[in-house]
């Protein structure tokens, strides 16, 4: 695990362009065909930053717990994709697959705990679904794309390096969020109010937050389905697992927040901006934040990220309480 101040002038502070730095972090992951494999891709590199400097990269830790468990939607999504081979317990050969390698048992209990809510689905409504799961996987690449590289630059580079490569639209958001951010790592770096600094990095990473809610996400939610908008608002949470300290939650649900009936019915939807960031106030950062804030007295969190950074996940046994999902919709 890796600790210490970020060296602002990592790299021997090379300029290079926006780009290159794209390329740079794109160079890490898996085609877009291998999508399982991808998204842990994605994941593990959330983790490394926020294991590089946990101070800092306060947004790189939670995405690191919101891509995976988009990895949940997406594990589902091949298992919609290959019902026949995933319930009948055969092999998937392609390399890095969900189902590589499982054997007849685990694909009979697959069967008992998906083929219901599977079965349950007409044809139309599995192709809408899986058009929707197919949104959300392009959701976590953009999220990717558009913030992934503004970290490695400022770890190669320092904030010159993401005012000489920002676009317009995201100087609201991106810019001002690592500016912030910045700002807090001087006042650490110079023994100045780490009370201070703590808030500033905060409030940066916040920033960066909502450049990912308003400029990134939002588009992707908005051509979501009006069905697929109940089972993502319903699949919408955070599982913070052994990673929550002892007498904090371990996971913000969208749905058990504000209520399944409210959520079934629509009066509430994670699609919404409003009830999406009103959830992630009240719900998610707390959660966060108390997990974020206990990496130095709770060994479950370094752990947690230590697993996501290596690639480890449960996605099967997630995947099969999505599809359960299904069931109490029908």
């Amino acid at each position: 695990m890796r600790s210490g101040h970020l060296n602002r002038f990592d790299n021997f502070h090379m300029k290079q362009s926006r780009e290159k730095w794209k390329n740079d972090t794109e160079s890490v992951l898996p085609p877009c065909d291998r999508v399982v494999e991808r998204n842990r891709a994605i994941t593990s590199r959330y983790a490394s930053f926020y294991l590089r400097n946990q101070r800092l990269f306060k947004w790189a830790g939670m995405a690191a717990f919101a891509s995976n468990q988009v990895g949940v939607a997406l594990a589902f999504l091949e298992i919609m994709q290959t019902p026949g081979r995933i319930l009948s317990g055969e092999r998937k050969e392609n390399k890095g697959g969900l189902f590589e390698g499982i054997g007849d048992i685990f694909g009979n209990g697959l069967r008992m705990v998906i083929g219901l809510p599977l079965a349950a689905l007409d044809l139309a409504a599995r192709n809408l679904l899986l058009d929707d799961l197919e949104k959300i996987r392009a959701g976590n690449n953009n999220i990717y794309d558009d913030i992934a590289w503004a970290h490695a630059a400022y770890i190669g580079g320092g904030l010159a390096e993401i005012e000489a490569n920002i676009t317009e639209n995201e100087k609201e958001f991106l810019l001002d969020g690592f500016r912030l951010i910045d700002e807090g790592a001087s006042l650490l770096k110079n023994g100045g109010d780490s009370v201070r600094a703590a808030a500033l990095v905060r409030k940066g990473n916040i920033k960066l937050l909502r450049h990912e809610q308003i400029n990134t996400l939002q588009p992707v939610f908005d051509a979501i389905s009006p069905q697929g908008r109940i089972v993502v608002s319903f699949g919408s949470e955070m599982n913070f697992g052994e990673g929550a300290p002892p007498g904090a939650s371990q996971r913000a649900s969208f749905a058990d927040h504000f209520g399944y009936v409210e959520t079934l019915t629509g009066q509430r939807s994670v699609i919404r901006p409003d009830d999406r960031w009103r959830w992630i106030e009240d719900c998610v950062l707390p959660a966060w934040n108390a997990v974020d804030e206990s990496f130095h007295s709770w060994k479950g969190v370094a752990s947690r990220f230590n697993a996501m950074e290596a690639g480890e996940t449960n996605l099967l046994q997630e995947a099969a309480r999505f599809a359960a999902t299904l069931s109490f919709l029908e």
